[in-house]
């Protein structure tokens, strides 16, 4: 069983960096586990024991780069809580980077755990919204209900159909929403 703050906790945080870092100075195309066991002060075969590749790796990384910093913002409603969430979500996961980490993400990703763990990030941040809301006696959707009119059509169309991303789509998607639970 893995310690919390133990050993590998400190092996995932220098080998972390050590990616951050190298990406940043060598470039993505650059990276190798030699590279990085070398930069994290580890063996190759630590990095191949835990992680098995190069790119499970990156996946792993990615992973933790898509963790939300913050709690999503109070604007006072439900309303404007998703639609300040949604155009935040969809401005970092559509930039360049964003759209790199996920598909680090879900590249290095043969379980699937991965991916189950961004959608987690996401319904953590709703879930916030949502109790916020409730709070407010406002009446809410559930979190599956807002993952799949809010968040699903963001994240198709950041991996298929990235034009016309925008403001005015994340609001659209909000009033949608937001419009079948006021009937």
């Amino acid at each position: 069983m893995v310690r919390p703050g133990g050993r590998s906790a400190r092996v995932q945080a220098a080998v972390h960096a050590a990616v951050r870092e190298l990406e940043a100075e060598v470039g993505r195309e650059a990276l190798t586990v030699p590279l990085v066991a070398t930069r994290a002060g580890v063996t190759p075969s630590t990095i191949y024991r835990r992680w098995g590749d190069l790119q499970e790796l990156l996946s792993d990384v990615a992973v933790e780069r898509l963790r939300p910093e913050t709690a999503p913002q109070d604007k006072g409603s439900l309303r404007s809580d998703l639609e300040a969430w949604a155009e935040q979500f969809l401005e970092e996961m559509s930039a360049p980077t964003g759209r790199a980490y996920l598909r680090d993400a879900l590249l290095g990703d043969p379980d699937g755990s991965n991916a189950g763990q961004c959608s987690a990030y996401a319904a953590e941040q709703i879930d916030v919204i949502l109790d916020r809301a409730a709070g407010r006696e406002e009446t809410t959707p559930d979190v599956e209900t807002v993952l799949d009119r809010l968040v699903a059509p963001m994240m198709y169309r950041i991996l298929f159909r990235p034009e016309g991303l925008g403001t005015a789509y994340a609001r659209q998607l909000v009033a949608g929403l937001v419009g079948t639970i006021d009937r």
